[in-house]
């Protein structure tokens, strides 16, 4: 595979769109990262465990608790509650994002279905204030309806990427997304931290609680505020089905997903491509959503230590998104990703030795990951959308979301049911290796240039 080092580029020139609309895009990630990383992060986890925790009958602030729930009649562990939700929020997904790409794809006003499900997720996790008590059952169904909505809203965002530039810019505009959204997510973060310092008492757990679920509250309302934004700035790129018109577009929408499954088989190498990015961003996924549970629970950190940990990882993955792009440049985003993955497994066996109680080395490891996390995540959205094939950009992203940002499940799947056969989250954590192992194999078997060419795009100057 000949390769070619492409000149260092600033922000992209592509006729098709302006400075001002790309900058609209960045602040989605701005406006979302508040999510990902106040909630899913750092406060849910631990929140919804401890509510969990005391529907079970345990008391507030106890170590341990041999109680259970039974939701729907299953006998569910409170530590496996929220892993559990995690991957049925994902098997939801499964059949609601890939028809949300479709439609997009054949919607004339993509902007109006990005607001919708942006504002639908904003509101649940605002209605968090009301999960107070043992409201275990009311905190699953918000987090299950924002979740799935964050993830129908990243697939309408993510399609907008080929429309920004083109294949030589994709990999810089995807990488100021990921770090813009560090950007933001951290500054909320910091916000929280000092609310939590300030107004947190020593011993009382159930002042911490209120103060997680008020920094719950706060990121919907971040994610609202600042989606105007891109609502405001984006343009409309309509696909050439949508400018067809006629018919409805949501009964449309499920015709041409069925269409797309029955000849997406065209496109081996992009399927290809598609399951190894499901499998190692499945295990990045889980890390970042049961870190602060792990932190919590098995090495028995203070809410602070985790919450100043995450905000370092936030500023860190800004520096580390902006590098690793820059490193793609240079040797291209397909072997970047693959040295992440190693990265990442060696970030694995690291959290595995952590000692309890020792927020030190918790800290520098958070630091390593906030280096490989942006990278890795903004330049394999790049790569994918030089596999898709021109005016499938929505639908091909509703599959590739299955597993992006807070929407991975064999992870959470294979840590609840390893901590409820063992009650050791050490142990739930190895099974995580397999995810960057197996990861990695498949990803290194896809050619990506001739991928590329097979979906009919030119390929970058460097893969």
């Amino acid at each position: 595979m000949a390769e070619t080092v492409a000149p260092t580029v600033a922000e992209p020139a592509s006729p098709g769109s302006t400075r001002r609309e790309r900058t609209g895009w960045y602040f989605y990630d701005w406006a979302n990262s508040a999510f990902q990383t106040t909630v899913i992060t750092v406060f849910l986890g631990p929140f919804l465990t401890t509510v969990t925790k005391l529907a079970a009958g345990c008391e507030l602030g106890a170590d341990s608790c041999d109680g259970y729930v039974h939701p729907l009649g299953i006998r569910v562990s409170p530590g496996s509650y929220y892993p559990y939700l995690v991957s049925l929020s994902v098997l939801l997904t499964v059949f609601v994002l890939p028809v949300i790409g479709a439609v997009a794809d054949r919607s004339m006003h993509k902007k109006r279905l990005l607001g919708a499900a942006a504002f639908t997720g904003a509101g649940a996790t605002i209605a968090f204030a009301f999960v107070t008590g043992e409201r275990y059952l009311l905190g699953g169904v918000l987090f299950l309806i924002a979740n799935i909505a964050f993830g129908a809203a990243i697939v309408v965002y993510n399609s907008f990427l080929p429309q920004l530039g083109g294949p030589d810019d994709r990999d810089g505009i995807s990488s100021r997304g990921w770090a813009i959204g560090y950007l933001g997510g951290g500054l909320l973060l910091a916000l929280n931290l000092v609310a939590v310092s300030m107004l947190g008492e020593e011993g009382n757990p159930q002042r911490t609680l209120d103060l997680a679920r008020w920094s719950i509250v706060s990121a919907g309302v971040w994610w609202a505020a600042f989606t105007l934004l891109p609502l405001r700035w984006l343009r409309e790129h309509p696909t050439v089905e949508a400018l067809r018109g006629g018919g409805n577009v949501l009964t449309d929408g499920f015709r041409q997903l069925g269409r797309t499954l029955r000849e997406i088989r065209a496109y081996p190498l992009t399927l290809f491509f598609l399951l190894a990015f499901l499998v190692f961003n499945d295990g990045i996924q889980t890390v970042i959503t049961l870190a602060s549970q792990y932190g919590t629970e098995e090495l028995r950190l203070e809410q602070s230590t985790l919450i100043v940990t995450i905000l370092l990882v936030q500023f860190l993955a800004f520096g580390g998104a902006l590098a690793l792009g820059a490193l793609a440049r240079r040797i291209g985003a397909w072997k970047t990703v693959l040295l992440s993955l190693v990265l990442w497994t060696g970030v694995i066996i690291a959290a595995f030795r952590l000692p309890a109680e020792a927020p030190l080395p918790f800290m520098i490891l958070g630091g390593c990951i906030g280096l490989v996390l942006g990278g890795s995540q903004a330049l394999s959205r790049s790569l994918f959308s030089q596999l898709i094939p021109a005016g499938k950009e929505g639908e091909y992203y509703g599959f590739y979301e299955i597993s992006d940002k807070g929407t991975s499940w064999l992870g959470p799947l294979a840590f609840g049911l390893v901590f409820q056969l063992t009650a050791s989250y050490r142990v739930g954590l190895v099974s995580l290796l397999i995810f960057f192992v197996v990861g990695f194999a498949l990803l290194a078997a896809v050619p990506m240039r001739r991928a590329i060419v097979a979906a009919g795009n030119t390929p970058p100057r460097v893969l």
